[in-house]
């Protein structure tokens, strides 16, 4: 089987109807030109709303979300992105940047109340920013997801200085950013060919 081959028996044995299957992942692709349609509040909200379920350790939920939605913000993004994301950020009808907060640790007591301590266990700075890191990274694959969910598509990048981007919306707060995401529905010439994936046996291993 190559790895643009569907195998119908693997399709049937998951919940979701084929259709949603091609909407979440099959036919879903990174769009780099949209269509001039606004993406609202409400639906960023509604994805927000759905993609919050995703697991994370201990129910951290480090990601954060900055929605670049003025010209103001739109312009001041754009001097920090890299030359070949710059022109389609400045074109797609939203951008979000997805972030993570070093010190999610602060919600604990509310997020994992069962255990009274578990603030503490993330008083070293180092390994807390490591598990913001690593668990936002968990959520922004959600976000994603999420996003095509809402009908749209999403255009993630990570060619930006992050460094840049942070000092200037994120100066004096614990956010570092992570991906900065285009969103919309696609406008014309939207994709790239779609690239091959590695098959089963290449990736799986049965122990």
């Amino acid at each position: 089987m190559t790895s643009s081959t569907i195998d119908p028996a693997a399709t049937q044995d998951l919940q979701l109807p084929p259709e949603v299957q091609d909407l979440l992942f099959r036919e879903a692709r990174t769009a780099n030109t949209f269509s001039p349609e606004p993406v609202s509040d409400e639906q960023v909200r509604a994805i927000y709303e759905l993609v919050k379920w995703a697991p994370t350790s201990m129910n951290t939920q480090p990601l954060r979300a900055l929605v670049v939605r003025t010209d103001e913000a739109r312009e001041r993004l754009l001097k920090h992105m890299a030359d070949g994301n710059r022109a389609k950020t400045a074109a797609a009808p939203l951008t979000v940047v997805l972030a993570f907060d070093a010190d999610f640790h602060e919600n604990l007591p509310r997020l994992f109340p069962h255990a009274p301590g578990a603030k503490d266990y993330f008083a070293d700075p180092e390994p807390r920013t490591d598990a913001a890191r690593l668990n936002a990274l968990l959520q922004v694959g959600y976000f994603i997801i999420g996003v095509r969910a809402a009908g749209l598509a999403a255009g993630p990048m990570t060619g930006f200085d992050a460094d840049g981007l942070d000092a200037e919306f994120f100066g004096g707060t614990t956010w570092r950013s992570l991906v900065v995401i285009n969103i919309g529905k696609p406008g014309e010439g939207a994709w790239f060919d779609r690239l091959p994936r590695l098959d089963y046996d290449e990736v799986v291993t049965v122990a």
